[in-house]
């Protein structure tokens, strides 16, 4: 049985299942079915059992980082262009962040267990995967020092940036709680940012949603860290040649 046109297409929305080649996508595809999710979906907490990996299709995931203090901020975002569960499509892992929806969406899940042995005697499976891996791991060496060294504006600037790089639209739907979780600050410093960013033109904030209205703009008020992330989320997209034996 081969695959088919509509089903190639639907697997190829996230960015990973992209890469591969028909063959490969047909041996995924036996063992992967659809599942929806919706805003504060949670796919695993820190430290559960990583049983199942969740390639995105739409929508964005947060993998968070929870503190003895009750906050939970933001480690990185994944969107169509990666997948939930770390390390455990290599080895047998338990989630060092909690995965939770922050836009409601869809994505393709896989028993953890069969993606590894999927993998196991599919080289260009584990090259993907290990380039996207490669990848995140850039991508978290810069946004250790943005959190330390950059203003509040500057990083909520590169947050919706990230999210607008991942979102279907202009308009996120986000309360002002949740982002100064996320970022890692209080509720009023992350209030005074959404303004500055209207004032100046570059997004548009209702309660609960943030439109985003000049992304040129919004680009010029991000911190750098922005443009380094989006190199790393553009090579997510591009994969390597295999070294040759």
């Amino acid at each position: 049985m081969t695959l088919g046109a509509d089903m190639a297409l639907n697997l190829q929305q996230n960015l990973l299942l992209g890469r591969l080649s028909s063959e490969s996508l047909q041996e995924l595809s036996l063992h992967l079915s659809a599942f929806d999710f919706m805003l504060g979906h949670v796919f695993y907490e820190q430290g559960d059992d990583v049983k199942f990996l969740y390639f995105v299709d739409s929508g964005i995931v947060s993998a968070v980082s929870l503190m003895d203090s009750g906050l939970a901020i933001e480690a990185y975002m994944i969107g169509r262009d990666g997948y939930t569960g770390s390390a455990a499509w290599l080895i047998p892992s338990k989630s060092v962040v909690r995965f939770v929806a922050q836009m409601s969406g869809s994505a393709r899940k896989i028993d953890a267990t069969v993606f590894r042995q999927i993998a196991e005697t599919n080289s260009e499976l584990r090259r993907v995967m290990a380039a996207y891996d490669g990848a995140l791991v850039r991508e978290l060496a810069q946004s250790g020092p943005c959190g330390i060294v950059h203003r509040t504006t500057q990083r909520l600037s590169k947050w919706l940036l990230r999210a607008h790089d991942r979102a279907d639209g202009d308009t996120i739907e986000m309360t002002q709680g949740i982002l100064s979780n996320l970022l890692g600050t209080q509720r009023t410093t992350v209030n005074d940012a959404a303004q500055e960013l209207g004032r100046r033109g570059g997004v548009k904030y209702t309660r609960g949603k943030v439109k985003i209205i000049d992304r040129d703009k919004l680009e010029r008020l991000s911190c750098e860290c922005y443009g380094a992330g989006r190199g790393v989320y553009d090579s997510r997209r591009s994969v390597p040649e295999p070294i040759p034996a």
